[in-house]
């Protein structure tokens, strides 16, 4: 993912650097007929509304397919519905058309799990998760949204372990049936999420929806890599009937510039929709070049009708695998902030002027110019009862100004043609916003529009378009001491900034005497596996990456004998897919067995058989009555207490901060209250420092020693200058700024841009989060250092070990060249 990204940014700036240099010798060297033949008009574009096309299905995002939606659920109201109506209100942000959910199966499918509805045969808790608040939500919003359901994996208990069987089908028309009581209407159902499918089931599931009263929910099949099942219903006309959209994913590139889509003959002839069911993967900023060649090119290359991007938004952790990931990222629960991606806008540009059930106008859609879409791109759609179209250009690879003109004709309405616009060419300052621009008037019936490199147009007889502003609060750290007794939730409700990464943790009655509610890990079976780690225990995360000393606590009641319940400590990175976590494991048995375990990445110790960092024993607590485990966590010093009483302290300086945790060691029912985490004794850094990456071992250095505003940062091996100086000092909300010795001027990310892979530099002080960091402990006595302004990570860029390598702002990842040694010098 990142060597994607940083080739896809780098090329972008290279191409307008390139671009920019040309223009400037032609106008030098008076060499105008360059620019003018670059700028020279294009064939006509004729949108007759008699042209043949397909019917246009919509633009929409997933949510799930790993918990990527979980924080948003916890975010302040002001905040998560501002967030809410640029993602489904018409006429606002992406004005999405479909939101797909996933029907959730208790097991990791991605960067977390989402909650099933039936965690045990025949117990259904209509209300379990967080996908029916967000349908609810989106359709008050937008009444014509369509909605999709995709299963990533399932409970247990279905079909012995089998997926496609009878019991998946029933689980399915029960999840239905909780939609209806909702007031959701689902008009599309898939099988199983990137794994072959099963013909016969895709029938009996068919069967199913008609006999059980869901004949209008149609059957989306598929749902994986190319087109066999288009091959499939070809042969099989009984699949034929059954399936009524076909669905493939990443057939724009997995995680690339989607230049080019692809379907096959079969596809393309099977006479019923097809889409582009899951594209995407990519960033909230880098990720809108991408999407708006896909979005056209998808039905220009491959005559695909929807586009749907995974996922909807980044609202997650940051030690996630893909946290940067969806349309807008918004990871701050506690402090409300977030941030509207570019790839918002770049859906806006369809959505907002369009709807499901237009008509493409294949006469007014194809590549501009000759080198098949080096220049850009452009596809037009129509009104059923050709009242109004419009045309939606890309130039994302265009390297010079171009000149197009349109004529409508074929009962299509002329008049004024209104022009909005997004600029994806900039990478620094804030992000883009879609704009208004002049009108067009026709001259001799016909309509000129001049279009610049790096951004999409719409040409439009519509109105009731906009792009929204709002001023998201600053980004904040979430202060200690924090504690939840959990006593307050509803049943099946989710504790408040937890977000579960197997099994299910809701909340229930308690037990063992004690009132209130109490959080409860829920499923009884090992699920059915999406993403096939190796370790799947269930637990559940929440906090800063910031936390470095504290104390982490909570009683835990076991309810059953062969079971054990955990807590952890300085969780770190988690790989993708759930493949690993940096984290320490407190565990205690039924029969009084404790260990003090430690996992990594890939995982690694988090098991019967590895060897603790510590171990003991302690009364048998049995079942059914309540116990306190504590963690404390001093420097290199880690402290297990049970029941108040201390029973080992270790040293292990691995990992130095992160998130805290609940979990068990399988799937079993444990219950958990009174959680908290008090903070420890840690000093604040003060003083000058050197500031050395992990990586390479070469210094933050102000480069050329220069100390002028713009100056770049790279590292440098030691020279022993002061522009390799660092004076740190921390504000009264826990931010630092890194102020160099040499210049006095602050380490800045330069007009607090949300570009990752921006270089980073000095510029005077103006005290703007763009200017203040969170420094905080990460792995083997480093420390990672954070944007305030936009999260992101100092970073060399490429993992670079060269003298002179950029350091720049980016996503964080988890990599030795985001970490950094503390040398202190004065």
């Amino acid at each position: 993912m990142r060597t994607t990204l940083r080739t896809n940014s780098r090329l972008v700036r290279r191409a307008a650097t390139v671009a920019a240099a040309l223009l400037t010798v032609a106008a030098m060297n008076g060499q105008a007929s360059a620019q003018a033949r670059a700028a020279a008009p294009k064939p006509t574009i004729t949108v007759d509304g008699t042209s043949a096309g397909r019917t246009f299905d919509g633009i929409g995002a997933i949510s799930g397919g790993g918990g990527n939606t979980r924080l948003l659920r916890d975010y302040p109201a002001a905040q998560q519905g501002e967030i809410l109506d640029y993602l489904f209100k018409p006429g606002y942000g992406a004005s999405l058309q479909i939101l797909k959910v996933e029907v959730g199966g208790d097991t990791n499918s991605t960067d977390g799990a989402e909650a099933s509805i039936e965690h045990s045969r025949g117990v259904v808790d209509c209300n379990a998760g967080y996908e029916w608040w967000l349908m609810e939500q989106a359709k008050a919003r937008n009444p014509n949204l369509k909605i999709a359901a995709l299963s990533w994996g399932a409970p247990g208990w279905i079909g012995d372990h089998t997926f496609y069987s009878q019991d998946m089908i029933d689980y399915l028309t029960t999840w239905l049936g909780c939609a209806k009581q909702h007031g959701i209407t689902v008009d599309y159902m898939g099988g199983w999420n990137e794994r072959d499918f099963d013909a016969a089931w895709y029938k009996s599931l068919k069967s199913a929806l008609l006999t059980r009263g869901y004949a209008s929910t149609k059957i989306l099949g598929g749902e994986s890599w190319g087109w066999p099942i288009a091959t499939a219903m070809k042969n099989d006309p009984a699949l034929y009937d059954a399936v009524d959209v076909a669905g493939s994913h990443y057939n724009c590139g997995y995680m690339s510039a989607m230049t080019h889509c692809s379907s096959d003959a079969d596809a393309q002839n099977l006479g019923k929709p097809i889409w582009a069911s899951e594209n995407g993967s990519e960033g909230a900023e880098v990720g809108a070049a991408p999407v708006a060649r896909a979005i056209n090119r998808g039905y220009i290359d491959a005559k695909m009708t929807a586009y749907i991007n995974w996922p909807l938004v980044a609202s997650l952790y940051q030690n996630l695998g893909f946290h940067d990931a969806g349309l807008i990222t918004a990871d701050q629960p506690w402090s409300g902030n977030y941030s509207v991606g570019r790839t918002t806008w770049s859906i806006a540009q369809t959505t907002q002027f369009t709807s499901p059930g237009w008509k493409y106008v294949d006469g007014a859609t194809g590549y501009l110019g000759a080198r098949n879409g080096t220049e850009g791109s452009y596809v037009t759609y129509r009104a059923p009862d050709k009242s109004a179209w419009s045309t939606v250009f890309e130039t994302m690879d265009a390297t010079a100004p171009q000149t197009v003109t349109l004529k409508a004709t074929g009962g299509l309405p002329g008049g004024t043609l209104h022009v909005w616009s997004t600029d994806l060419s900039q990478k620094g300052g804030a992000t883009p916003r879609m704009e208004r621009g002049p009108d067009l008037k026709a001259n001799a019936g016909t309509y000129t529009l001049a279009l610049e490199p790096g951004r999409v147009y719409t040409v439009t007889t519509t109105t009731g378009q906009g792009a929204a502003v709002t001023t998201p609060p600053q980004r904040s750290q979430l202060p200690l001491p924090y504690s939840d007794s959990f006593a307050g939730y509803g049943k099946g409700q989710e504790a408040r900034y937890f977000s579960t990464m197997n099994g299910a943790f809701e909340a229930v009655p308690c037990a063992g005497g004690r009132t209130g509610s109490c959080l409860r890990q829920m499923s009884p079976v090992s699920p059915i596996q999406w993403t096939d780690e190796t370790s799947n225990q269930p637990y559940t995360i929440m906090g800063e990456q910031s936390w470095g000393d504290y104390t982490v606590s909570a009683d835990v009641l076991l309810e059953q004998g062969g079971s054990a319940a955990e807590l952890l400590g300085r969780i770190g990175t988690q790989d993708k897919n759930n493949n690993g976590l940096n984290a320490y494991h407190l565990r205690l048995s039924d029969t009084g067995t404790w260990k003090l375990l430690k996992s990594g990445r890939p995982w690694g110790g988090w098991d019967t058989t590895a060897a603790p960092l510590a171990e003991g024993t302690v009364p048998a607590p049995g079942t059914g009555t309540w116990h306190n485990l504590a963690l404390t966590f001093q420097g290199d010093a880690i402290t297990v207490a049970i029941d108040g009483q201390t029973q080992a302290t270790v040293t292990d300086g691995s990992f130095g901060g992160g998130q805290v945790g609940l979990g068990t060691a399988g799937y079993h029912p444990v219950q958990y209250a009174n959680f908290s985490v008090t903070p420890g004794t840690t000093p604040a850094l003060s003083g000058t420092y050197k500031i050395v990456n992990a990586n390479s071992g070469q210094l933050l250095d102000a480069s050329g020693g220069q100390t002028t505003d713009g100056t770049p940062a790279i590292q440098w091996p030691d020279n022993g200058g002061a522009n390799q100086q660092w004076s740190l000092a921390r504000n009264s909300d826990g931010y630092y700024t890194v102020t160099g010795a040499a210049s006095l001027k602050p380490l800045t990310a330069p007009q607090a841009t949300t570009w990752p892979g921006t270089q980073l530099g000095l510029w005077t002080a103006t005290g703007g989060p763009e200017q203040q960091w969170v420094i905080a402990p990460a792995n083997d006595g480093t420390y990672t250092i954070e944007s305030r302004a936009n999260g992101y990570a100092l970073d060399v860029r490429g993992a670079s070990t060269s003298s002179g390598a950029s350091v720049d702002q980016y996503i964080t990842t988890g990599g030795t060249n985001q970490q950094w040694r503390l040398v202190k010098v004065s």
